[in-house]
């Protein structure tokens, strides 16, 4: 009798606890405190929002759109982080890729690349970027390009063009990963292909 009333109690105790799901994170509370001031706050809830994934896209994709100049770097930082899990944001930093702060533009650029492939659709976006005024926005764009691969065809026009006008070694591996050559290998950049748009 008491072995039974002992089986029964850890049976129930089981049962509430499977029944018990841990409550997800709060994405709006996450994006309060991304905003935080305290550098250890802010780095704890990127981290969250990281790890979470493709639930906190949408609202990070929104504070890349509305937020402020710091708030939206802020976002595709953490866009950058989570890689290819963030890829429905891709329309969002291609639109921020056209930006007037540059340090957003080479973050964009950057949680871009970090998608690879995923991120085909800003091709036409980061091409544009290849003409960027300021370097290291360049330099992240071309990045990009080269990490998407195959699907960044259409970049390889604007890359030779690039590089008939003086040696970019990030372009020239762009280049190369999208044409799928070894590290390494000859790039040409004449000839018809350099001249289309």
């Amino acid at each position: 009798m008491r072995l039974s009333f002992v089986l029964t109690s850890v049976a129930v105790v089981a049962l509430v606890a499977c029944r018990s799901e841990p409550k997800p994170p709060d994405v709006n509370q996450l994006l309060s405190d991304l905003r935080n001031a305290d550098r250890v706050k802010s780095g704890q809830a990127r981290l969250q929002l990281i790890t979470l994934g493709e639930p906190a896209v949408p609202a990070l994709s929104e504070l890349l759109r509305s937020g402020t100049p710091a708030e939206r770097i802020a976002a595709a930082n953490t866009l950058w982080g989570m890689g290819v899990r963030a890829s429905a944001a891709v329309p969002d930093l291609s639109a921020a890729l056209g930006g007037s702060d540059p340090a957003l533009r080479v973050a964009a650029s950057m949680a871009l690349e970090n998608m690879g492939p995923a991120a085909e659709q800003a091709v036409p976006a980061l091409v544009r970027a290849l003409s960027d005024r300021e370097r290291p926005v360049r330099q992240a764009a071309v990045k990009a390009l080269g990490a998407i691969g195959p699907a960044a065809e259409q970049a390889v026009p604007a890359l030779s063009r690039a590089l008939r006008r003086g040696p970019w070694p990030e372009a020239e591996e762009a280049v190369r990963r999208i044409r799928g050559l070894q590290p390494g290998a000859p790039v040409e950049v004449g000839g018809e292909e350099a001249d289309r748009p």
